[in-house]
């Protein structure tokens, strides 16, 4: 599967002029031949905390994904604040809408608490793992990828992780080795999207998104400017890199 992660800036809170400029960014990447387009986390709104910001499931985000899976026939994802049916604070979602109208959701663990994000959404409660096409497809959002253990307790059944960002650049070195770190030790592959640009809250992104194969290999960068990355996966390299390196085995909880 060709997965391509949609390096883009968000223009503060105002979701239809971010719709407006991801929708042809999505084409190219569908045009390059991916079957998976990722975006970055909360790539309608940017990283707001502002009381309201959150939409219902299956709101205008939601249906701008599921709009551009239907008319690209490709699967895109990226990661939207969505109040649930039985509570007030919205979670951050990622929602990954397929071509056939399928919608699955992910919703982050970790709430980045240095700024403040456990006050405005709620905590997700467990891992989500996907399978498109034979690939295993494990989601994860921004501050989670800070956290191992649950990386791990996925790398069972999982040939791909997802993780979609709003990652600052004053910590751009941890994105970069936290991804290969993650590839790494859980012998799969990590598609790290995040944004490029300045928030409205004044906190600058440098981008830096990536595909890192099951030996910790870039398969692709960018650098600090709106742009695609793309990559080739395969589950059966995973398999085979397991079988080769027998690590996991060895694992202790």
């Amino acid at each position: 599967m060709r997965i391509a992660a949609v390096q883009h800036d968000i223009v503060w809170e105002d979701r239809t002029a971010n719709f407006a400029r991801l929708a042809p960014q999505v084409a190219r990447a569908a045009a390059a031949g991916a079957e998976l387009v990722l975006l970055s986390e909360t790539f309608s709104t940017g990283f707001s905390m502002t009381p309201g910001i959150g939409e219902p499931e299956d709101g205008p985000s939601s249906a701008f994904l599921r709009e551009q899976a239907a008319a690209l026939g490709v699967w895109v994802a990226g990661s939207c604040p969505e109040i649930a049916p039985d509570g007030e604070l919205p979670f951050n979602a990622l929602v990954l809408a397929g071509p056939d109208g399928t919608v699955h959701r992910y919703r982050k663990l970790h709430p980045f608490t240095h700024a403040g994000e456990h006050e405005r959404f709620r905590a997700g409660s467990a891992p989500v793992t996907v399978e498109i096409g034979g690939l295993r497809i494990t989601p994860f959002i921004c501050y989670d990828l800070r956290f191992a253990d649950v990386f791990w307790r996925a790398a069972p059944e999982t040939d791909v992780y997802l993780v979609t960002a709003n990652w600052p650049a004053a910590r751009r070195l941890h994105w970069q080795a936290l991804l290969q770190a993650r590839a790494i030790e859980n012998q799969a592959y990590v598609v790290g999207c995040n944004r490029v640009g300045a928030a409205g809250d004044g906190s600058a992104h440098a981008g830096d998104s990536r595909i890192v194969d099951p030996m910790g290999e870039l398969l692709a960068t960018a650098a600090g400017v709106e742009t695609i990355v793309l990559a080739d996966v395969d589950a059966a390299e995973v398999a085979a890199t397991r079988d080769r390196l027998r690590f996991l085995p060895d694992r202790r909880a």
